[in-house]
């Protein structure tokens, strides 16, 4: 199989390479100009920055913005895994989430849908769901009329999107991870453990408000596995099963970097005053918050979101990693690139 990909130089995108390099399929990644030494740089797709990349890999220089280039690397594949987009809890510049991940999916799925790709895997968030009034969140549970984040948003609009090409004949697969953890994660995830292996975080936060969370290597083998099983078209999936609170995580971090917990405990309110304050501070320095403590990252963990991701065990055959075994790796490669 001939396969296009978006996003291929991201934290998700880099492992679902490193995936696909093990199997037989021949693989075209759309790089934009410069990014190409992000898969060579930091030994997530090559073990050292010195190794060429897989032999079944073609890079394929353009932008989800630009017809021509998507039209001319998706010419003649069979299947389309759609990655790209813009990850964050705070923009540096406004509009930009909007333009990749709204304007940019609905490009690439269609010129999907105009050359007849045969399947096409778009990786979502469970963000999209918002917070519905059921407790657990499963594939068929209405969207919750209220978003947290700007990045919910332009999701949200992106999968209403996906689903309107769906309906008009793209034979498509929607996957739906929540927190992501591994290594090479410069995310803003990435960023709280990082700020708790060097000592930086001086409280836990929402220590009571439950999120899920899965290993990268585990989405990267659900979007493998729905690309590859011919069941799974029309079909939604959520990727994740561990669900932990704010306290719970942090002791496990402690446990997987063998960090002190810090002694502060700070209700949630003061948490989400501090990002207030800390989102206007950077409204000013054009730098992100401290901790990734903006607004939107306050008010999605604060609200939380619990889901069953059986579903993907099931259909998928996927297997959980333990939280614990994530975060372990994740410290193993932060520590490898800088962090103590």
């Amino acid at each position: 199989m001939r396969i296009f990909i978006t996003g291929g130089t991201g934290f998700l995108g880099q492992h679902t390479l490193k995936r696909l390099s093990t199997t037989s399929h021949t693989l075209r990644c759309l790089v934009r100009t410069g990014s190409e030494r992000r898969l060579r740089v930091n030994g997530i797709l090559t073990d050292t920055p010195e190794q060429p990349l897989p032999d079944n890999l073609e890079i394929v220089p353009g932008h989800v913005l630009d017809a021509d280039a998507l039209r001319a690397g998706m010419k003649g594949c069979d299947a389309l895994i759609h990655l790209a987009n813009v990850y964050t809890m705070w923009e540096r510049t406004p509009g930009e989430m909007a333009r990749i991940n709204v304007e940019g999916t609905r490009l690439v799925l269609q010129t999907a849908l105009e050359l007849g790709i045969a399947k096409v895997v778009y990786v979502s968030t469970i963000a999209v769901y918002g917070k519905p009034r059921q407790a657990v969140i499963r594939e068929e549970t209405p969207h919750g009329p209220r978003q947290f984040s700007a990045y919910g948003r332009s999701k949200a609009e992106a999968e209403r999107i996906a689903w309107q090409f769906y309906a008009q004949g793209l034979p498509l697969t929607v996957l739906y991870p929540g927190i992501v953890l591994g290594p090479g994660d410069d995310k803003p995830s990435g960023v709280y453990i990082r700020d708790f292996i060097e000592g930086r975080i001086p409280t836990p936060i929402f220590r009571r408000s439950y999120e899920t969370y899965t290993a990268v290597g585990d989405v990267a083998e659900a979007v493998v596995r729905a690309l590859e099983l011919p069941h799974t078209v029309g079909q939604k999936y959520l990727i994740g099963k561990e669900q932990l609170n704010g306290m719970e995580y942090a002791r496990l971090i402690c446990q997987a970097a063998g960090v002190r917990m810090p002694w502060m405990r700070l209700p949630d309110f003061i948490v989400i005053a501090a990002a207030y304050l800390l989102t206007a501070r950077s409204a000013f320095t054009h730098q992100p918050p401290p901790w990734g403590l903006s607004v939107d990252a306050a008010w999605t963990l604060f609200h939380g979101f619990r889901y069953d991701g059986s579903k993907a065990e099931r259909e998928l055959g996927l297997h959980y990693t333990p939280v614990l075994d994530a975060l372990r790796a994740a410290v193993q490669w932060y520590r490898r690139f800088g962090a103590r």
